[in-house]
């Protein structure tokens, strides 16, 4: 028996077809926050290298300056010739340096007044020594002034690195401020062996007081160069910088010996001490600079590590994304297939043990039981309906 009945279908809602979709929205969403947080947390990090190294560079171009005005200060004080061409020379090249980055670094300022007072002393020497002195002490304020405001500005006083914030510590603040200190020492002794036998104990004091702010700075430089290396993973840390250190070391105890007091006569020998403090500068110029190019390669490294990273993290963002847009369109067909399947017509059920549809010998009546078999008859019998009665007949015959 064959029963026509609609093929029952389960059309899927609205909101199931979409929940697949919203549920790869609600997975992209955070992974695209966590992606771009890692992309900008990097970029500032690779920002605030950038900007240090800046800084180193600047603090390489006020290492000559340093050294040739500490130079002249000393000729000054002592009487001789003032050399100028390297003062100009060393001032030319960081006036340049300054031109270049002194706008991200926020110098121009206070290079500015340094430069204006540089040019004043070179124009109108100072007349007698004590006012060189003087003079000179107030240049190399400003110019210490300016190495802190680099290291700020540029960030390197923030240096989360244990290696590198002591390479900048020492290049930056220590060593300038030993250097500018053993020349000031070295010049008040010259000072203090000419002045009056009522004004040696003020002198001593005055030594005394600076001699202290001299060890100070430079034992530190030695303190911190060795922890850098004790705490840092670069090999070449340690075979570059411990052996100008190491000259510098004993250029610093020599300073030591020679600017105490002699205990028979409580004076200092103001030749030995300036011989001293010459050598100590000697040292400290072959120590800054590689001071310097250890803390640029740190530097450079740490740039290289982060532009790594943030390519790791944009591939696996990438391809997240990727596996996601597939995902969905992977799900956006089904989708169609299905409500194709649903738009198609209905077909018959059919009921068991009942004829195929197409059988014409058992037709099927209305009520559903199979009508009763008929005779053969001619075609033309079923074609004229006139004759029909008399085909029983006919076929007797």
């Amino acid at each position: 028996m064959t029963v026509r009945a609609p093929r029952v279908r389960r059309r899927t809602s609205m909101m199931g077809r979409l929940l697949p979709l919203l549920l790869i929205a609600a997975l992209l969403a955070p992974m695209g926050l966590l992606v771009a947080q890692a992309w900008r947390h990097t970029g500032d990090d690779r920002d605030l290298s950038a900007r240090e190294r800046l800084g180193v560079q600047y603090l390489r171009a006020l290492a000559p300056v340093t050294e040739a005005l500490v130079e002249a200060q000393s000729a000054a004080v002592s009487g001789r010739p003032v050399p100028g061409e390297p003062l100009t020379r060393a001032v030319e090249q960081a006036a340049t340096v300054d031109a270049r980055i002194g706008v991200e670094l926020r110098s121009q300022e206070r290079w500015a007044g340094l430069r204006a007072k540089l040019e004043a002393l070179r124009v109108s020497s100072p007349a007698d020594p004590e006012s060189a002195y003087t003079a000179y002490g107030e240049v190399t304020d400003l110019l210490l002034d300016l190495h802190d405001k680099v290291r700020e500005s540029s960030g390197l006083v923030r240096d989360q690195g244990a290696d590198s914030f002591f390479l900048q510590d020492s290049a930056g603040e220590e060593l300038p401020e030993a250097v500018v200190a053993a020349g000031r020492l070295a010049d008040l002794s010259t000072l203090a062996s000419r002045r009056p036998d009522a004004e040696q104990p003020r002198s001593l004091i005055e030594l005394t007081s600076l001699r202290v702010s001299a060890l100070g700075p430079a034992n530190d430089v030695v303190d911190n160069l060795r922890a850098a290396v004790d705490s840092s993973e670069s090999t070449d840390l340690g075979a570059n910088v411990l052996t100008p250190l190491d000259a510098y070391q004993r250029s610093v105890e020599a300073l030591a010996a020679y600017s105490a007091p002699a205990p028979d006569t409580g004076t200092v020998d103001a030749g030995r001490l300036a011989a001293a403090a010459l050598n100590s500068r000697n040292a400290a110029r072959q120590l800054q600079p590689v001071i310097l190019g250890e803390l640029d390669a740190l530097l450079v490294e740490r740039i290289d590590g982060l532009d790594r990273e943030r390519w790791v993290t944009a591939g696996a963002g990438t391809a997240a994304l990727l596996l996601l847009a597939w995902l969905a369109t992977l799900l956006i067909a089904a989708a169609r297939r299905a409500r194709r399947r649903a738009a198609a017509p209905t077909a018959e059920v059919d009921s068991p043990g009942a004829p195929p549809p197409g059988d014409l010998w058992q037709p099927s009546g209305g009520t559903g039981r199979p009508a009763d078999p008929r005779p053969l008859q001619p075609v033309g019998a079923a074609q004229n309906p006139e004759i029909a009665p008399w085909g029983a007949f006919d076929a007797s015959r």
